[in-house]
């Protein structure tokens, strides 16, 4: 059973729903929602027309006529009659499958009101609330596959495993071969495969026979699996001496809030004097653990959301109860990912003047959805509200047209931003009076796109992989002549921060790279000379990967990160931000404690 809070109750996000929204557009041209169903039935089959010349349609029997009001009763009846037909008449190639029609029919009738309500039945819930919950159940171990010369699955291996999980406590290491699970055998099977495989319920036994890396002897490891830890926030260190950094992709959870206040307690222990906190690809969650965390900045009384429900319900202002507020200078890290309970920290941050907002504009997302549990284990997800910023925005994007498919992604994740976006709402004011705009999101203080590469070099990059892996097996194995110093044979040292001293990739390294996937994948060294960076970033973050962990691993990406860079330049300008925004408030309030 899940539990929510009042607040969280009224407010989650689309975490769940932005994967599941691909799979609704790839049946979106021949989807009927329980409305459409209810057209067909009473237009097509109530005339004795033929459709063709060659299919006729057989007349419906004259019933009397039924009122012109659409009444609850009458979609019901209507609703009862399109089923009927179908499975009297459906003669496709696809097996009818009832779950599926009536939670696309719900689905697609909700998506009429608006993007974001959506049905959930038995399945999706549970998956839901397992979300929520910052973990899953399984065997708790990072995996990849490695494909050979003719782009052939080999077979997937342990990558690193997380401390405490039953993996790690079964002395699983980088470069394990998984040959089989449970009596099922895995060689050539991609990762996503073998990943379905691990997973299960908690109390179940997984039976893998591995193949080590270095000695190639197989063993029998039986692991119970169990509740594997999936924090919020991913990462939490130190960039730079004084400047904390929170990785916070992982949504906001139930646990969300103690994990950052566990962080920023070992971030200050650890001489943090300002902050990063990296929203991107953060698509929402439950909004009373973001409302917490901004909380945790602002001073009593300042507002941090208000919610607005339908005509005739009152309104509802959040405001921050926290007369010691953290005064670090703030730096929030954006994209158009960052959604929902994100937008509502970010929003909160940037009309207080608390901190400077960097990156890309926001998704947009500004509904209010309440869970409403149905029979059979199912879960509606319905806008009750949309809520506003302190200073008054509503960022909800536009859906008036109600198209789906557009709302995703020409507007959403995958819009053009060649030409910057000019403001599309009304115009509000932060604190120290700089002007925001309602309608689109959150517009970034500083907006830096994030470095990207073509069609081509990607395919480049993904075909140097395979390579990557092979070699740093070997590399890591002690098998590299010349470069046995890298070899790595102890269990995972878990908590590290990665050192500049860290397994350095040098030309010696590189070189033996080239030389070992020109003779094994006919890898052209001008290929490997064009990606010399990118070949050197993903060896490191396999040495680093086998020795802290996948976790310390992300560290490594974080150096190559131009929108981090610009957010550490960017930390003065947060400084006198909120600096002055303390004035101004000091002005507007003058009785109140600093």
């Amino acid at each position: 059973m899940v539990i929510f809070s009042d607040f969280d109750k009224a407010i989650l996000s689309d975490r769940v729903r932005s994967r599941r929204f691909f799979k609704l557009v790839r049946t979106r041209s021949f989807v009927l929602s329980a409305a459409a169903l209810i057209v067909f039935a009473s237009a097509a089959f109530g005339q004795s027309a033929s459709v063709t010349t060659k299919v006729e349609i057989p007349a419906r029997p004259p019933v009397e006529e039924k009122p012109s009001a659409v009444t609850p009763e009458v979609i019901n009846s209507d609703l009862r009659e399109a089923i009927s037909i179908i499975q009297q008449n459906y003669g496709g190639q696809k097996a009818l499958d009832y779950n599926q029609l009536f939670k696309v029919s719900i689905d697609s009738m909700l998506h009429t009101l608006d993007p974001h309500s959506n049905y959930f039945d038995a399945k999706e819930f549970e998956e839901f609330k397992t979300d929520q919950s910052s973990r899953y159940y399984g065997i708790g171990a990072t995996i990849g596959d490695m494909s050979d010369p003719n782009g052939k699955v080999v077979a997937t291996y342990i990558k690193a495993t997380f401390d405490g999980a039953p993996a790690n406590r079964a002395g699983l290491r980088y470069g394990d071969k998984i040959v089989s699970v449970n009596g099922e055998n895995t060689l050539g099977k991609p990762y996503t495969d073998v990943r379905n495989l691990l997973r299960g319920k908690k109390g179940t036994v997984a039976k893998l026979v591995i193949e080590r890396l270095g000695t190639g002897k197989r063993e029998t490891v039986e692991i119970v699996r169990d509740a594997v830890r999936q924090p919020s926030i991913r990462e939490s260190y130190m960039l730079k001496p004084g400047v904390g950094y929170l990785k916070m992709d992982g949504g906001f959870t139930q646990t969300t809030f103690m994990e950052f206040v566990a962080d920023m307690r070992s971030l200050k222990v650890q001489g943090m004097q300002e902050l990063i906190i990296d929203l991107r690809d953060n698509g929402g969650g439950l909004v009373g653990q973001a409302a917490r965390v901004a909380e945790a900045f602002l001073s009593d009384g300042q507002t941090i959301l208000t919610q607005k429900g339908r005509v005739g319900t009152p309104t509802q202002r959040y405001d921050a109860e926290n007369p010691t507020p953290d005064r670090s200078p703030v730096v929030i890290l954006v994209n158009r990912n960052t959604a929902s309970a994100s937008e509502i920290l970010a929003g909160a941050m940037q009309d207080h003047d608390r901190a400077l907002i960097v990156g890309e504009a926001t998704f947009g997302k500004g509904l209010v959805q309440n869970p409403f549990m149905v029979d059979y284990g199912g879960m509606l997800l319905l806008t009750i509200a949309k809520y506003t910023t302190p200073s008054g925005r509503l960022i909800q994007r536009d859906y008036s047209n109600g198209d789906l498919y557009s709302y995703y992604t020409d507007g959403g994740s995958f819009r053009n931003d060649d030409e910057p976006a000019k403001p599309q709402g009304a115009e509000s004011h932060t604190d120290t009076g700089r002007a925001v705009y309602s309608g689109g999101g959150i517009t970034p203080d500083i907006t830096v796109k994030p470095n990207m590469i073509t069609v081509a070099r990607d395919r480049v990059q993904r075909g140097l992989l395979s390579p990557i892996s092979a070699f740093s097996f070997d590399l890591i194995a002690g098998k590299v002549k010349g470069l046995e110093g890298y070899k790595i044979d102890r269990p995972i040292t878990f908590g590290h921060d990665l050192q500049a001293r860290d397994f350095p990739i040098n030309d010696e390294l590189f070189n033996a790279f080239k030389t070992y996937a020109g003779s094994k994948y006919k890898v052209k060294a001008t290929v490997a000379d064009g990606e010399r960076e990118f070949v050197q970033r993903m060896i490191r973050t396999e040495l680093i990967q086998a020795a802290f962990g996948a976790e310390t691993s992300y560290q490594v990406f974080n150096e190559y990160d131009n929108q981090i860079a610009k957010a550490l330049d960017s930390l003065p300008q947060a400084k006198r931000l909120s600096v002055e925004a303390m004035k101004a408030r000091a002005i507007s309030s003058p009785t109140e404690q600093k």
